[in-house]
């Protein structure tokens, strides 16, 4: 399974890509001469553009593409981009995918309008398609995703993440905007309700399996190409699945060490420690299992349509969000 690439999966809607790679360039257009300077850059760094990729599968498993879906996929798309833009902000980041980030360039109160920008525009584009479906469903997201977020900062400063809590804020923080993507993919071709239900399902899962993934990614291997470097969330002081399942089965003393470890800041030698810890009480294990476990019911949500490429793409995604190392 080691060569699914996102060039393959993408190949029964290779024309569309690009096709919306233009329709998403011409929605960020302004009058304004700084902001088509900053979407310019915007559009220079080139991300894995999985939740376009989405809305355009989701559409065509479910019947054709059409200007709906093209009109979804940048909705999603500049929305993701403004949430990009404002977490730089937020995390003071000074990179994104390997670019100085808007931030670390124009300073923080361009990237705030910036991303205010983008969301906006996406709105409009919505509001002039006549697409209030897409606009019910999305701005429940952005309420989600905001929440989310809000619930991990609150947990954060007390380290006390349970599973339970941890689901909820990757539910809401990440998995929400992949159900979108697939239920306005499905809603732009079709009027069936089983299919939408079934890719909002499908991309809820995927986007549950995703985030797992991606917080395995932080205690394992080296610095990911363009992604943060590892340990990065023990840094931040976040307590992902593996850390969480480790501290479960650590000792009342051990567990209050690495909470007191994870305070201190991220001292090399104490990330290490964390890290260490983690394996050896198989957090990474335990967490693989659950994302696993996710990326099956993903699978089992494609049955409700028929055998095509557009299928197989969906499904080779799922093992490529499983298998991916970085």
């Amino acid at each position: 399974m080691n060569n699914i690439s996102l060039s393959n999966i993408s190949k029964p809607i290779k024309n569309q890509l690009s096709e919306f790679s233009d329709v998403f360039s011409a929605s960020m257009k302004s009058k304004v001469g700084l902001v088509d300077l900053v979407t310019k850059y915007i559009l220079k760094q080139k991300g894995k553009k999985i939740r376009p990729l989405l809305v355009l599968l989701s559409s065509k498993i479910s019947g054709e593409i059409n200007e709906r879906t093209y009109r979804g996929a940048v909705l999603v798309e500049l929305l993701h981009t403004a949430t990009l833009v404002h977490d730089d902000v937020v995390d003071n980041a000074d990179k994104r995918r390997g670019f100085p980030s808007i931030n670390a360039i124009w300073k923080n109160k361009i990237a705030v309008l910036m991303g205010d920008y983008l969301l906006s525009r996406g709105l409009m584009i919505a509001v002039e398609g006549n697409d209030f479906d897409f606009l019910k469903i999305m701005t429940g997201t952005v309420k989600r995703m905001s929440e989310g977020e809000l619930l991990q900062i609150q947990k954060t400063r007390k380290l006390d993440i349970n599973e339970e809590t941890y689901f909820k804020i990757i539910a809401d923080k990440t998995a929400s905007l992949f159900e979108t993507c697939c239920e306005i993919g499905a809603r732009s071709s079709s009027e069936n309700p089983g299919f939408h239900i079934a890719m909002r399902k499908y991309g809820e899962n995927l986007g549950i399996a995703f985030q797992i993934k991606d917080d395995i990614l932080d205690y394992e291997g080296s610095a990911k190409l363009f992604g943060k470097p590892i340990g990065g969330d023990i840094k931040e002081k976040k307590i992902t699945l593996p850390l969480i399942h480790s501290l479960a089965q650590a000792s009342k003393d051990e567990a209050a060490n690495i909470k007191n470890l994870i305070k201190g800041g991220g001292k090399k030698d104490s990330v290490n420690k964390v890290i260490n810890f983690v394996h050896e009480k198989n957090g990474i294990a335990y967490a693989e299992k659950i994302a696993k476990d996710y990326a099956g019911r993903a699978k089992k949500c494609l049955e409700t349509f028929p055998e095509n490429a557009s299928k197989a793409s969906l499904s080779a995604l799922i093992d490529f969000v499983i298998e991916r190392k970085q």
